[in-house]
């Protein structure tokens, strides 16, 4: 099954729905002996970067997930989730993340170098340019539009980025991903086709459910 990390910052309710429309099985639990035994687990999140990792701490979630993704198990953060994953973020101080993928989460400037200002947060509809076509999570996609909403983005190197969007002048990581740790950075669950693909594709590499 796929284990939902509920440690109160998460957008439930749109992933639950998500994943009762493509019928795999899944729980919802903050109970680590619960998620223990996931085939998959999936980290959602809204909200700020220094609250979500203090709930995460505070309930011990913080070295369970870290176990997980070294033995193996996939694990998905989306929007604020993928951003818990990298090793530190500059939203409201400096603060340390998961470090389970190496970046800094920087808030965007709203200015470009060309003196141009832009809305920030970034929230609407945007197109994504995909790298490493090979990897299964990226299988069968056939639309390229995701749904945005978000102040700060990650910096990390090419390597770990399978897909980007142009927001202005910056090349805004939108998947990214090593080994068996994925990251979305913006909402699946509410990015139609694509989104619900990409889900799909995720719940198959933890051995659930079969692709769209």
């Amino acid at each position: 099954m796929i284990g939902v990390i509920d440690y109160g910052m998460g957008n439930l309710f749109s992933v639950q729905k998500a994943l009762e429309r493509l019928e795999v099985p899944f729980f919802v639990s903050e109970s680590i002996e619960e998620l223990e035994n996931a085939a998959g687990l999936i980290l959602p999140g809204v909200g700020a970067f220094p609250d979500a990792m203090k709930k995460l701490t505070e309930t011990d979630l913080v070295p369970f997930i870290e176990r997980k993704a070294a033995e193996g198990v996939p694990l998905l953060g989306i929007c604020l989730g993928m951003q818990l994953l990298f090793s530190r973020s500059e939203e409201h101080g400096e603060h340390e993340g998961l470090g389970l993928l190496e970046g800094e989460v920087v808030r965007f400037s709203g200015k470009t170098e060309n003196n141009e200002t832009y809305k920030v947060p970034h929230i609407g509809w945007n197109k994504l340019v995909f790298h490493k076509r090979e990897n299964e999570l990226l299988s069968g996609l056939d639309e390229n539009f995701a749904y945005f909403v978000h102040s700060f983005y990650v910096q990390t190197d090419e390597d770990a980025v399978m897909a980007y969007s142009d927001y202005f002048d910056v090349k805004v990581p939108a998947i990214v991903g090593r080994a068996n740790v994925y990251g979305m950075q913006f909402h699946p669950e509410k990015s139609s086709r694509l989104g619900m693909q990409l889900l799909s594709n995720f719940t198959k590499l933890a051995g659930q459910g079969e692709k769209i």
